[in-house]
């Protein structure tokens, strides 16, 4: 496959894209920094620190988790600030990113439910209600595993005093500045190079070719019909958007049923996730956690998420048979 090199190509589909990568991660490193220079990690943890708290969980990862409520790039950026700093240890870290699906999951779900919807009508909101289910089961049992793993005084880690000062946002400000400036260049040092080498693997091919291998071995899902086989091809290779419009046209003509519909998306919802947030996650991962420990967060994360959406889908099977 040969690879588009002209300079308007790279431009919107690797220069572009970067540098909005880029801007976005500078506006995330910003906000949490500001955040940390002002002492406000206790007030906006505010929201889910009693079940932090519960879960032997620092004060650091409430306020992360309320934050990722807004924009997943600062709350990651407070995690790995707060792990860089030592505030938060290694066991804390996985535990806090796996804890914080539950609110990442609901900052997309406007944007879903507004794809789902219009095609697929009553479909979306089983789908969804399934979705947002095992986001709500994944916090739970994090939140448990956590207190069975963590000793009780960790939520007293994150914990430091406030200082005495006349200008708070002013000196906030200046701190803020100083740590971005060299925050920033680590992380666009790992972010650039990796952005670009996956966009040449994706350019020649290799992200399809991957999910053309995962359509073609799917004799374990047997139990569909061909046409919702078709649906999961078409979400596998394209796009989720892709397999929507493909399972509302089939639900639309009568050849398939709602739950059938809903079986298929959750299934190519697990196969789909782990190549796309290779695909996309990764390279800003990457610059925010560094490269090794960014790949164990998304194999963790996403062995995990595949578990629960599987653990839905046999659920909602049983619902219904």
């Amino acid at each position: 496959m040969t690879v588009d090199l002209s300079l308007p190509h790279l431009w919107q589909h690797l220069g572009w894209p970067l540098t909005r990568l880029l801007i976005y991660l500078s506006i995330g490193l910003l906000v949490a920094l500001f955040i940390e220079s002002l002492n406000w990690t206790k007030k906006i943890a505010a929201v889910a620190q009693p079940l932090t708290r519960f879960a032997h969980l620092p004060t650091l990862v409430a306020a992360s988790f309320s934050m990722c409520f807004f924009s997943g790039i600062a709350a990651n950026t407070m995690l790995a600030e707060g792990y860089n700093g030592k505030v938060i240890n290694r066991k804390e870290l996985i535990l806090a990113n796996l804890f914080n699906s539950l609110p990442s999951n609901i900052l997309h779900l406007p944007t879903t439910f507004f794809i789902l919807a219009p095609i697929i009508k009553g479909a979306a909101f089983v789908y969804l209600g399934l979705t947002v289910g095992a986001a709500i089961f994944r916090t739970l049992v994090v939140a448990l595993i956590a207190r069975m793993l963590l000793p009780a005084c960790a939520t007293l880690t994150a914990q430091t005093p406030s200082p005495e000062n006349p200008h708070p946002f002013r000196s906030a400000w200046r701190n803020t500045i100083k740590r971005f400036r060299k925050r920033i260049r680590r992380i666009a040092g790992y972010t650039v190079p990796i952005y670009i080498l996956f966009y040449f693997l994706n350019e020649a091919g290799f992200f399809t070719r991957t999910e053309l291998y995962m359509t073609e071995h799917l004799s374990w899902l047997g139990w569909l019909s061909p046409e919702a086989i078709s649906i999961l091809s078409f979400q596998v290779v394209a796009e989720f958007t892709a397999g929507v419009a493909a399972a509302g046209a089939l639900l639309a003509s009568g050849s398939m049923q709602q739950h059938e519909v809903v079986l298929v998306l959750l299934a190519g919802n697990v196969l789909s996730s782990p190549v796309r947030a290779l695909r996309h996650q990764y390279p800003y991962y990457a610059g925010i956690f560094k490269p090794v420990l960014a790949g164990q967060l998304l194999f963790i994360g996403q062995g995990f998420r595949a578990l629960s959406i599987l653990a839905a889908m046999l659920f909602y099977y049983w619902l219904i048979t």
